[in-house]
């Protein structure tokens, strides 16, 4: 369906790759490796495939905890030897992601006229940090983790969470959000979704397509008509 901006009461955003950036991962990891693109890839990959194994299974374990697990691995997999230390250095950089260029006017914007929140699988605690290091905090309404509810998007339970939450019917807010298979979820619970395209890659084919495609929050507001 095409974008409906009258239907658009709450909005609600993703966080890492949609407000932070995580590429700071690379500069993290380049000391260990002359292949942090290998390292990094495969790092991602291999949390991502936590988060649904766990939903799959029904063990859920905070999403810091699935990430240095995945660090861990992953370095393993590249021969690549450190300390626990060494991996808590390279954990530190999600505590100093930098937002995108156009974040924090684009939050700034949308909140004068829409409450605004953040729904990520970070816990609590890293997202009040990434809200801190970004200066952003002043434009969120709340961050809803989903550590509240112990399950991973993109299960339908998550964006019903945030509906309850926010005291929003699901088919009013819009939901923006980098990684595809987030926007994928929260269409499938009832929300528009929104893909803000951070990486410059093609749609999943085989996904239905977004309501919305913009490249920056600048394109959401035109698109609201703000």
């Amino acid at each position: 369906m095409p974008f409906d901006p009258s239907r658009v009461d709450t909005i609600t955003v993703d966080s890492y790759g949609t407000l932070v950036d995580p590429s700071a991962a690379e500069r993290a990891v380049a000391p260990y490796t002359d292949d942090p693109d290998s390292v990094l890839a495969h790092w991602r990959a291999k949390y991502l495939s936590y988060v649904m194994i766990a939903n799959d299974v029904d063990d859920y374990q905070p999403f810091d905890e699935l990430i240095e697990a995945a660090l861990e691995q992953a370095l393993g997999a590249h021969g690549i030897e450190t300390t626990a230390e060494e991996r808590a250095e390279i954990m530190a950089v999600y505590d100093e992601l930098d937002p995108f260029d156009d974040v924090r006017d684009g939050l700034k914007q949308l909140a004068s006229d829409y409450d605004v929140y953040v729904l990520s699988m970070g816990t609590p605690a890293m997202l009040e940090t990434m809200l801190e290091h970004a200066d952003i905090g002043e434009f969120i309404k709340d961050a809803i983790s989903i550590h509240e509810i112990r399950t991973y998007k993109p299960e339908a339970a998550v964006y019903q969470h945030a509906a309850a939450r926010t005291g929003t019917p699901i088919n009013e807010i819009a939901h923006v959000a980098g990684p595809s298979f987030d926007v994928r979820g929260a269409m499938a619970a009832g929300m528009q979704g929104i893909w803000i395209n951070r990486t410059n890659e093609p749609w999943d084919p085989w996904f239905p397509t977004p309501d919305l495609t913009i490249d920056t929050f600048d394109d959401l507001i035109a698109a609201l008509d703000m």
